[in-house]
């Protein structure tokens, strides 16, 4: 007879149960535990199906739009210190955060193709319970574009219904972003950056310069010398990367459950969500890759030099 802490002589494997270490702790009478510290109560009993009868396939979209909030939150965790970090020179540990926002993107980017489990059939059963509810009456989602400088003022309008969250937004569309935030530590390192970008209202989108693409262009010329720079304006462009590439995924997810039907919010649906496509936070960031010259083996463009 086999022994429970014996190997199965037939299979070769252990057995297929872990003992509870002694000092494990079992005790929460008074110690705090999991449950209590993370408050898995209220997280966990805020799913609330409205469809009636009830359906299945609900569940999946209250947690994909649950879980992604709570992405965009740490994000704008990561953003407020990023831009902080930045505003006193501190590069090194924003470049920190930038990273970290980074793997966030992924999660919310991958995260789609759980939502895209659900077909067209099941999320009509429960989308009329939605009413007027959108994902583009999302607040944070709004402050992280305000964060990285896609800045409307007319968005707060939608929020107009809540005082806290448009005080919120209202502050942030004062404050400068990410992008003014890297092009003002520029400026501080000795680059030439235009003054009228400097002073340039922070409440408005941010528009190209080329004073700006001149800037990068230098960098970008001579990287082994202005470094920290040159890593700064790569993770910027990882970070639109990133992002361009969650719409787009948002964009081929909608549209393969709902089609051409318009959004629950009023917007026209897929080709509202298309013309996100065309929108950039750091546009001088791609000029400059058309300034970028080539190498040939005698110097650039032919020239002189190696």
């Amino acid at each position: 007879m086999q022994h429970d802490d014996e190997t199965d002589t037939i299979t070769g494997h252990g057995r297929a149960i872990r003992d509870v270490e002694a000092g494990i702790e079992r005790d929460f009478g008074k110690n705090l535990s999991y449950s209590q510290y993370l408050d898995l109560p209220t997280l966990l009993s805020a799913q609330h199906p409205r469809a009636v009868p009830p359906r299945h396939d609900e569940m999946l979209f209250i947690i994909q739009h649950h879980t992604s909030e709570l992405w965009l939150k740490l994000m704008l965790h990561e953003l407020d210190s990023a831009r902080a970090l930045i505003a006193s020179d501190q590069i090194h540990p924003a470049l920190k955060r930038i990273a970290r926002i980074k793997h966030i993107q992924h999660c919310l980017t991958d995260q789609w193709t759980v939502l895209a489990t659900l077909t067209p059939s099941e999320y009509a059963q429960f989308r009329s319970f939605l009413a007027t509810g959108s994902g583009f009456q999302s607040w944070q989602y709004r402050a992280v574009e305000f964060s990285l400088g896609n800045k409307n003022p007319d968005m707060l309008r939608v929020f107009a219904h809540d005082p806290e969250v448009h005080a919120h937004l209202e502050r942030l569309l004062h404050e400068p972003s990410l992008y003014d935030e890297v092009l003002r530590f520029l400026a501080r390192a000795g680059h030439p950056v235009p003054k009228e970008v400097l002073e340039r209202d922070v409440t408005a989108p941010y528009e190209g310069n080329q004073g700006v693409v001149d800037v990068f262009a230098a960098i970008y010329d001579a990287p082994l010398e202005h470094w920290l720079e040159y890593e700064i304006a790569e993770e910027l462009v990882d970070v639109e990367d990133n992002f361009q590439v969650w719409r787009f995924r948002h964009l081929k997810t909608v549209e393969r459950i709902i089609g051409s039907k318009r959004g629950t919010g009023g917007s026209s649906g897929v080709p509202f969500l298309r013309r996100a496509l065309d929108l950039t936070f750091f546009p001088e960031l791609y000029d400059v890759r058309s300034r970028i010259q080539d190498v040939t083996a005698q110097g650039y463009h032919g020239g002189e030099g190696a």
